[in-house]
């Protein structure tokens, strides 16, 4: 029997931002008015102390709006407000610890049921022909935001590796390094972090291989120097940090599902008629706005639709 030995702090993704507490975090205040604006200045100019400041700018080409013309979330709140349990459970926490994470040198392995195995080095990819892309970025946790990055459609990537018949399924690998990355020396999660996709979703167009944002490179907190972005499925799903991608037959284990399938399912898709166990997913809130908005399926990006024909996207959450 494995015995699970947590931090104090440890908490799981289900259970990190309880709505009660979310309505009393500081990136919040912007949207109650000029009064608690006022009162959040002094805070929120000491976490802002330029966090993009040093961040490398990018060449980007294409320019896409894919989120409606929605107002793009602010970098502060993007850049301050993570997920990343490599680096700690709270929100902030990634923000203040992911300076130990060196993003150089840094290479991905592609390997698999492929006929061209190889390797790529970070610097190829950012030297290579970037777009940006304003998407919208849902959470489980019922938050969501706005954030143009910056990075390559994946399915034109993948295709360099020549996947076969067999290949099925992607699945991708964060950094495992408890040297750089403190909060895995504790059981929090089965480390490294695993997640997976359909091939033919690792295909799609809107599928992104993402190196950067708001036209610099990726800060730390927010999964540098390569992630995932999957604009139609929760958050957890767009992989930070990776540092291997592999081509599959089978369905490949990811994190979340591994560690509680009631709660999160391979695929994830953003459905406001499928609840998460303990709350709904019905309506969500952008972040520095002070009312829920309607959840939209598959994050209002309709166009994904075709990919999921005849099945049962509540079985199959």
């Amino acid at each position: 029997m494995l015995i699970r030995i947590l931090p104090p702090h440890a908490l799981r993704e289900s259970e990190v931002t309880p709505e009660s507490i979310y309505l009393n975090r500081r990136r919040f205040l912007g949207g109650l008015g000029a009064g608690a604006a006022a009162l959040a200045l002094p805070l929120a100019a000491g976490a802002a102390e330029a966090p993009g400041a040093a961040l490398a700018p990018l060449k980007v080409g294409t320019r896409r709006e894919q989120a409606g013309g929605e107002k793009v979330s602010d970098f502060d709140t993007v850049s301050t407000y993570n997920n990343f349990y490599e680096f700690g459970t709270d929100k902030d926490d990634p923000a203040r610890n992911a300076h130990t994470l060196h993003t150089r040198p840094w290479t991905v392995v592609v390997d698999g049921e492929c006929e061209a195995p190889g390797r790529v080095d970070i610097d190829t990819l950012l030297a290579g022909g970037l777009e940006e892309r304003i998407y919208r970025h849902r959470c489980v946790e019922a938050w969501s935001i706005v954030v143009p990055w910056v990075g390559l459609p994946l399915g034109g990537f993948l295709k360099r590796y020549k996947p076969t018949s067999n290949a099925r399924y992607v699945a991708f690998e964060t950094l495992y390094d408890p040297k750089q990355m403190p909060d895995t020396r504790y059981g929090v999660l089965d480390w490294p972090y695993l997640e997976g996709l359909r091939i033919d979703e690792a295909m799609h167009p809107l599928t992104m291989l993402t190196v950067g944002m708001y036209g610099k490179v990726l800060p730390n907190q927010n999964g540098a120097p390569l992630r995932l972005t999957v604009p139609w499925k929760y958050g957890f799903k767009s992989i930070k940090s990776i540092v291997r991608i592999r081509f599959v037959a089978t369905q490949p284990p990811t994190t979340w599902n591994r560690m509680a399938a009631r709660e999160y399912g391979f695929y994830s898709n953003v459905n406001p008629h499928v609840d998460h166990p303990r709350w709904s997913q019905a309506k969500e809130r952008r972040l520095g706005e002070l009312f829920k908005r309607d959840t939209l399926m598959f994050n209002g990006y309709p166009e994904v639709a075709s990919l999921y024909g005849g099945m049962d996207l509540k079985k199959n959450y």
